[in-house]
């Protein structure tokens, strides 16, 4: 297999980047920050909970991945990476297993070389992998409560709505797990540094030419049905400490036509502080603890959803504000005034993303992961400014029609809501 690259560029924010495919499969992306003290690193590995039984294997393996290989012991690895002015750390997402590390610029080969010793090499503490049977945790109230919604909304079964089961790990199981996950075709690894991007990329491509293997078969797949089943969902708990409210209504995932002025529309409903839901669920009658309206998009799929905290017995109550809310701005959209100012916190939001080398970093290989262009965010505002305050009232007439939307809320044992949608 050949390398296959894609034309320099320079970047909205005057970074130059280069995209290449390495021929194990690594699509690999090099960002030039001139004179740049620290080198950011990312690896981004799909990591979607696809079969059951790997669920224990794949938080163990998260939780080691970075801390020893066959050739050095946790202590050696530590004291190399903070030799080199070096943090490595590991997140795991609904989807994805990301591998981050912050470095001086000229410890960027060591650090290179001791990632290519992590790959390929791993090893795994025998306490932490050993074949012990460990029960799953018991959800909290806000997993019980997501996990119902988006298997009421978007159907099941899928590795987001349904429970992981426990299980015992043998270390074998973990190298195993390892060698089918961690591996290069599938994944994307981002590099931002000082130093000219032809000698980065030659040094990735000589230190992980070793690397192979893929694909990993751990990516999301998209839920059954690809818009949500609107109606009423209400789950009691006699122990709720507080009223939980979630949404899903459809949604255009980004870069689609339509995103940006559907942001818009959903920035007017909640996600700042002088939305429409702030002040008339929190300010206007004291509901909720905490208000806020997004777009949720990864490979399963893509919805509207609010969400929103309560006291104890006001699950109904937020549901019945909620929907008249969004009913309201369906039937007559957005103020000008509204508009105007949720485009410019849109635009404010996007600077603020982007404020640190490390955030950057983070943003642009998860953009790279999802398939965008690194630098998507960065051209965002272009778009926001060219979309007309008729657009979004159309967006907002389509997506937030509440006849249109799955409202689902836990909360303490009551009556069933009036005029419930089935």
């Amino acid at each position: 297999m050949k390398a296959t690259s894609a034309p320099r560029r320079p970047a909205p924010t005057g970074r130059e980047t280069l995209r290449t495919v390495l021929p194990n499969g690594l699509d690999t992306v090099v960002v030039t920050v001139p004179d740049a003290p620290l080198a950011e690193l990312r690896l981004v590995l799909p990591y979607a909970r696809t079969e059951p039984g790997l669920a224990v294997a794949q938080e163990l393996l998260a939780a080691g991945l970075g801390t020893a290989t066959t050739t050095r012991d946790r202590r050696s690895v530590a004291g190399l990476a903070a030799g080199l002015g070096a943090e490595f750390s590991t997140v795991v997402t609904a989807e994805q297993l990301v591998l981050s590390a912050s470095v001086l610029s000229e410890g960027l080969p060591t650090a290179l070389d001791l990632l290519a010793d992590l790959l390929l090499h791993p090893a795994y503490d025998p306490p932490a992998a050993s074949g012990t049977r460990l029960p799953p945790p018991p959800p909290g109230p806000g997993t019980r409560l997501r996990r119902a919604q988006l298997r009421h909304a978007f159907g099941g079964p899928h590795p987001l709505s349904d429970d992981p089961p426990g299980g015992t790990v043998p270390a074998a199981d973990l190298l195993a797990l390892h060698r089918r996950a961690v591996v290069p075709h599938g994944a994307v690894l981002l590099l931002m540094t000082g130093e000219e991007p032809d000698r980065v990329l030659e040094r990735v491509r000589t230190r992980l030419a070793p690397w192979t293997g893929g694909p990993s078969g751990l990516s999301l797949p998209p839920f059954p049905r690809g818009t949500p089943t609107p109606g009423r969902l209400a789950l009691h708990d006699p122990a709720a400490g507080q009223a939980l409210l979630l949404t899903a209504g459809p949604a255009v995932p980004a870069p689609g036509p339509g995103h940006p002025a559907l942001h818009l529309a959903q920035l007017v409903v909640g996600g700042h502080a002088s939305s429409r839901l702030t002040r008339r669920i929190r300010e206007r009658h004291g509901l909720a603890y905490t208000v806020d309206a997004r777009i949720r998009q990864n490979r399963a799929g893509c919805w509207l959803e609010v969400d929103c905290a309560g006291a104890p017995g006001t699950g109904d109550r937020l549901a019945e504000e909620v929907t008249a809310c969004l009913a309201e701005l369906a039937a007559t959209g957005p103020t000008p005034e509204e508009t105007r100012r949720v485009r410019r916190y849109a635009a404010g939001f996007t600077r603020f993303a982007l404020a640190t080398r490390a955030e950057e970093a983070s943003a642009l290989a998860g953009f790279a992961a999802a398939g965008l262009d690194p630098h998507w965010l960065a051209e965002y505002p272009h778009a926001l400014a060219e979309v007309t305050h008729r657009q979004v009232t159309e967006a907002a007439a389509r997506f937030l029609d509440p006849d249109r939307v799955l409202v689902a809320t836990l909360d303490r044992a009551g009556p069933a809501p009036t005029g419930a949608r089935p």
